[in-house]
């Protein structure tokens, strides 16, 4: 499926019209937006995040809110570098981060943008990064987000495992993983097994 997503992704459009330069002039298209790319790619690299926030919210069924996210941080005064994500990914959004406003975050925090836009790139134009392992643990709770397994509590359990896994395993959150894992337990109640081999028989 990334795969599908990647190719149309970043695939030129075929030549259109009758001018014999278009076919040229798309191919000259391609490289600039290819050398954008590859640039992004070492910017994601030195000053991106990509992060599974987890935050309280007891209106929801399981007491926390988990969300996909992805970010790049720039001092103000290169704001075009996060210009230059948001034309690469035809999203996102830049504002100025909490608490330090020089400073200025392109976010991308819409699950469906992040699987069809954010995971291709990765794939594509970072097999070499560091960030390889992460991605992997954050590409694994994307997908299951997307096939609705946060709503099971057993299943969401194991994505919260994964976030704590990830950018330095989880030593900068504040809460501590059990915290989390007990709130999402508490009103779970398991099927007790048959005993003893017996048929249960229903009235």
């Amino acid at each position: 499926m990334l795969e599908q997503l990647s190719i149309c992704r970043y695939r030129v459009a075929e030549p259109q019209g009758d001018n014999p330069f278009s076919a040229a002039n798309q191919q000259e298209s391609l490289s600039v937006h290819e050398k954008k790319c590859w640039f992004l790619a070492g910017l994601i690299e030195g000053e991106g995040s990509l992060c599974i926030s987890i935050k309280k919210h007891e209106s929801f069924k399981f007491g926390y809110l988990v969300q996909p996210e992805f970010f790049i941080y720039q001092h103000q005064v290169r704001r075009g570098l996060l210009e230059l994500a948001q034309e690469v990914f035809d999203t996102g959004n830049i504002r100025p981060k909490p608490g330090n406003e020089v400073v200025l975050v392109y976010s991308v925090t819409n699950r469906r943008l992040i699987l069809e836009r954010v995971l291709p790139f990765f794939e594509r134009y970072m097999a070499f990064s560091f960030k390889g392992h992460d991605f992997q643990l954050f590409r694994e709770v994307v997908m299951a987000m997307e096939q609705k397994r946060h709503r099971d509590p057993l299943e969401l359990v194991k994505i919260v495992e994964n976030a704590y896994q990830m950018n330095m395993e989880g030593k900068q959150r504040r809460r501590p993983k059990g915290e989390i894992i007990e709130r999402i337990l508490r009103d779970y109640t398991p099927n007790p097994p048959a005993q003893g081999g017996e048929d249960i028989v229903r009235s």
